[in-house]
């Protein structure tokens, strides 16, 4: 049994400006399974996934999640990912999405202990089931 995590303090969260529904519904969060991960060849930190996310396509992203997962401990786990973000080039690599993570420290403390977990759906659904 694990022990129950410390709660966050509101000296660690930020909070970001309030969006309205139609905002947030611009978002297509879907469920991704992880097919292949590897360490990107350009950067420290970076993880670079391919994914099937239920298109009939492969889908790459790059994920700065080294730091607390071993690339070959990621195949074949379902993740919550975001699929209609604007690509970009990271490092020479191409990403198209992002992934969902839950931090408990902020990213712009050098010195915080973080813990880094991925969002991952509690029992088996389908690569590309939409998440609401």
């Amino acid at each position: 049994m694990h022990p129950e995590p410390t709660p966050v303090t509101t000296e660690t969260t930020t909070t970001k400006p309030q969006i309205t529904f139609e905002d947030f519904a611009k978002v297509d969060l879907r469920v991704a399974k992880i097919t292949h991960a590897e360490p990107h060849p350009n950067a420290d930190r970076l993880i670079k996934l391919q994914l099937d996310d239920g298109s009939g396509s492969p889908r790459q992203i790059c994920a700065g999640v080294k730091d607390y997962y071993n690339p070959d401990d990621l195949v074949g786990r379902h993740i919550v990912i975001v699929a209609n973000l604007a690509p970009r080039t990271i490092r020479g690599e191409d990403s198209n999405g992002m992934l969902l993570a839950a931090s408990d420290a902020p990213k712009d403390d050098p010195n915080a202990e973080r813990n880094v977990v991925l969002l991952t759906p509690m029992s088996e659904i389908a690569a590309g089931s939409s998440v609401s």
